[in-house]
């Protein structure tokens, strides 16, 4: 099996880009209602992951400052702690379940690093448990 089977493709997908404020970010995770969303460069190449922890962690260490700062700061002044692996497009099922075991999300990229979409652990689990039921 191929792993676009299970793509969530990029047009789908929300994400920051390099250049996104850190308000920006918030309200984009805030509307959709993640707790981790993808990073990426200006020219689509995949960069981390931005999670709710890192967001947090920077505002505490900043002494939580007023939302209008927040409008001028780039998002990647943020300190990522963990990044999600990415695969390539041509990995096999097994570096996909390897990395989906502790990710919630594995982004999929193209030979070149751009990010190209998602793989969510529900939709694995979701299909394992359907062939399981048959």
């Amino acid at each position: 099996m191929n792993i676009l089977f299970f793509l969530t493709p990029k047009e789908t997908v929300a994400y920051v880009e390099e250049d996104d404020t850190l308000r920006q970010v918030l309200e984009k995770m805030e509307h959709h209602g993640y707790t981790a969303i993808p990073l990426l460069a200006k020219n689509g190449r995949y960069i981390g992951t931005i999670t709710e922890g890192d967001l947090l962690w920077f505002l505490k260490d900043r002494n939580f400052p007023d939302l209008k700062l927040l409008e001028e700061m780039p998002i990647t002044f943020i300190e990522r702690r963990r990044d999600n692996q990415a695969v390539c497009i041509q990995a096999s099922m097994e570096d996909l379940f390897d990395k989906v075991t502790n990710q919630n999300f594995v982004p999929v990229v193209d030979d070149k690093q751009v990010f190209i979409g998602i793989v969510t652990r529900k939709d694995l689990l979701l299909y394992l448990a359907k062939k399981a039921q048959k």
